[in-house]
């Protein structure tokens, strides 16, 4: 059964620091790029962060460049968001997302969490 579990949600003073994890389960991680997601309220869901299979290649929103680092570790199943300086702005539902390129059917095969809710407030 497939799984993303994520965890390190909660909140956190602006300018304060947190780390989310996800671990997945079901599925051949190491060749998924994983990509973590947030829906604020009112707002679109947009995606923050992405990494490739390998770790070699990382992409971010602008908003988080500078602040938020994606990683992961593919023995342990586990990608995580590193997000550092955080700010009001940053409060959402961030969803760990795993997907993998179906080329032949010109589509993706998606997995996501639950989501976990990252608040940022004095």
């Amino acid at each position: 059964q497939v799984q993303l579990v994520e965890s390190g949600g909660g909140l956190v003073q602006p300018g304060g620091s947190l780390r989310l994890s996800c671990t997945a389960s079901g599925f051949t991680f190491s060749i998924y790029v994983m990509n973590w997601y947030r829906q604020a309220p009112g707002k679109e869901r947009e995606l923050v962060a992405t990494i490739t299979g390998t770790g070699g290649s990382t992409n971010y929103a602008d908003s988080v460049k500078g602040r938020f680092t994606i990683s992961r570790d593919n023995a342990k199943n586990t990608v995580y968001l590193q997000m550092n300086s955080l700010k009001p702005e940053d409060t959402a539902v961030y969803y760990c997302n795993a997907q993998r390129w179906i080329v032949a059917l010109a589509t993706t095969r998606d997995y996501w969490g639950q989501g976990t809710q990252v608040t940022v407030s004095s």
